[in-house]
């Protein structure tokens, strides 16, 4: 990751950060441990936001500003016998490759005169862990808008008020009733074995909402599961599992308002369902200003900022499946 300073940070640091002399002289750039210490707390926050990246296929930007991912084609069962001393006919192998466009993105914050002075804690890496933060919750939530245009999409069905179930056919069918239930999991999950998707270490994921969560760990089905459920956690942000998948909580699960009820998509998928690009060779910079560089005519500010480039691409449809649905928490999320 490439970081540009154009300031002398030990004047901001503290604690065991690094040492506070007020006769330093103020001269530009910092040391190289100093330079390492501030891009691992940006990585180190932006990576504690993220997770949708760590079941991408990641690729790195080699092409200006697009990435490209291949795809090796299948082959069919080899079901015809062989006859004696005869080569079969064999089998054509094929690559196709999938492209996805770059765009830059990012954001900063200003740190006053007056907070450096009296601040106790030591501000420019505050600033930067929350700069990190923000990092990652973008990278997080481009990737999610990315995920959410799959083209197979399930619809969980509306529920009467006797339990009884009614199959819906389109998100405008949703009448605030629907929900994520044990059995649309195992229809999912069933979906993606028909279509042959691989699994991640042995599971197929579903990135979910906590309101659509908070409605399926109520269910008793999910209580029983997890009684006899002996695996280990080995995603980040897991919460459990049902009929072979490995549930994903987090809030940036893509909500979306119509009307007065809000339809969440929980993404189901398999193994290289989708790629991006690697966060770390996405051209990022951490980029801080002196106040005495940008702080106006009478240097009142310093600024901490980033800025990335991020790109993606859905590399097979058939091993991702969108579940939407609402929860009971419908009428009072908002869209994300």
């Amino acid at each position: 990751m490439k970081t540009i300073f154009t300031l002398n940070l030990q004047l901001f640091a503290a604690g065991d950060r690094a040492t506070m002399n007020p006769n330093t002289t103020s001269t530009p750039g910092m040391s190289p441990t100093m330079k390492d210490f501030y891009d691992t707390a940006l990585l180190e926050n932006a990576r504690a936001a993220m997770v949708w990246e760590q079941f991408a296929k990641r690729q790195t930007a080699t092409h200006g500003k697009r990435a490209e991912w291949r795809r090796f084609n299948t082959f069919a069962p080899a079901t015809t016998p062989l006859v004696e001393a005869q080569a079969p006919t064999g089998k054509t192998f094929g690559m196709s490759t999938v492209t996805g466009d770059l765009a830059q993105y990012g954001d900063f914050t200003t740190v006053s005169d007056v907070l450096e002075l009296t601040a106790f804690d030591d501000v420019i890496y505050g600033a930067t862990e929350e700069m990190g933060a923000s990092m990652g919750e973008t990278y997080d939530v481009l990737t999610r808008d990315m995920v959410s245009l799959g083209n197979s999409v399930l619809y969980a069905p509306n529920r009467g008020t006797d339990g009884e179930e009614t199959a819906v056919t389109a998100r405008s069918g949703l009448n605030g009733t629907s929900r994520l239930t044990p059995k649309v999991v195992h229809n999912a999950s069933t979906w993606l074995k028909k279509h042959r998707a691989p699994k991640i270490n042995g599971y197929y994921i579903a990135v979910i909402h906590p309101s659509v969560a908070h409605d399926l760990i109520e269910t008793e089905e999910w209580k029983e599961f997890q009684k006899y459920t002996t695996s280990d956690k080995i995603f980040k942000g897991e919460i459990g599992e049902l009929y072979g998948v490995k549930f994903i909580e987090s809030d940036t699960a893509k909500i979306i308002k119509t009307g007065n009820d809000a339809i969440y998509l929980t993404q189901f998928f398999g193994k290289d369902a989708f790629g991006i690009i690697d966060l770390e060779g996405a051209g990022q910079e951490m980029i801080i200003h002196d106040k005495s560089e940008i702080g106006g005519p009478i240097d009142q500010y310093s600024t901490i900022g980033y800025k990335f480039m991020h790109g993606g691409a859905i590399l097979h449809q058939e091993r991702m499946l969108r579940v939407e649905s609402n929860s009971s928490f419908s009428k009072d999320d908002v869209a994300n």
